[in-house]
């Protein structure tokens, strides 16, 4: 199996599915990661941390843009490393997407056609017409990408159409369980991280520039995959919505669901320490 992610900034794809990563790179599947943006406007923390300074280091504030984009770059290739990305796919295009440009949408199905991932990772467009949301912008893009490389036709394109088999969806902006009071508009499949979120933590840490290193990292996955671990009943989890229907020959169950015990799963969920298990270098 191939799992390619589709993000808007580097440090997405690590985020919002890189437990998720881990977890198929342990089981020999193939990880691709495409990243449109350069990701060297956004979260410049490190920066405005620097110039706050009564002396600041001059090689920080004085940093070029091309600077910011190789340190980000770099901290991307330490953390895909870490969580088992064997591929990086940069367009390194300008922070300031903000809608579709056919150009643009050409070079993602481009990458899709070229890599024929059998599952894409992407996520959730808070509104399919926001143009003031890059992440919205992002997963349009990557959903017309993929639609055009579905059409591609070997005698008109020199290339075969690839079918993307399942599309799922990241960071829902909704509670975790508050589908039936959203029109059922809910994450309807959970990834249980718990076994690799040490590796999920080391790569967010490869983010100083951002900020997430050390507590940040600790406390975004204590508060969002814990709150998903508790609605799957386990103590870490992401959280994902099927864009695609699926057909079984029979009712499926997982095996998550026949084996929990929803009297003692409390116990399980509660086990691990986060901060303790995984403190925070004195370097962080």
């Amino acid at each position: 199996m191939k799992v390619m992610t589709i993000y808007a900034h580097p440090a997405d794809t690590i985020t919002n599915c890189g437990g998720t990563l881990a977890r198929h790179a342990d089981a020999g599947n193939e990880i691709v990661a495409l990243i449109l943006t350069h990701g060297g406007r956004i979260h410049p923390n490190r920066y405005a941390e620097e110039w706050r300074k009564d002396a600041p280091d001059a090689e920080v504030t004085e940093a070029g843009l091309a600077e910011v984009v190789a340190n980000k770059k770099h901290e991307l290739e330490r953390a895909a490393d870490v969580v088992g990305i064997g591929k990086l796919l940069t367009l390194d295009l300008d922070d300031a997407l903000t809608t579709l440009h056919d150009d643009v949408v050409e070079q993602v199905a481009q990458a899709v056609a070229a890599e024929a991932p059998d599952i894409v990772i992407c996520d959730y467009p808070q509104n399919p017409v926001m143009t003031s949301n890059s992440h919205t912008a992002a997963t349009m893009t990557a959903l017309a990408g993929i639609g055009r490389a579905g059409v591609y036709l070997q005698n008109l394109d020199g290339r075969p159409e690839v079918n993307v088999k399942q599309i799922f969806l990241t960071s829902l902006p909704v509670a975790t369980t508050d589908g039936l009071s959203l029109y059922g508009i809910r994450n309807d499949v959970f990834i249980d991280i718990t076994p690799v979120v040490g590796r999920k933590i080391e790569a967010m840490d490869c983010f100083a520039s951002q900020g997430y290193a050390g507590l940040f990292s600790r406390k975004l996955i204590e508060s969002n995959n814990g709150e998903f671990g508790r609605a799957a009943g386990v103590n870490f989890a992401e959280a994902y919505c099927r864009m695609r229907n699926e057909t079984h020959a029979l009712l499926p169950v997982t095996d998550a669901a026949m084996s929990e015990d929803p009297l003692t799963r409390h116990l399980q969920y509660s086990e691990i320490d986060l901060r303790a298990t995984y403190p925070v270098k004195e370097s962080q």
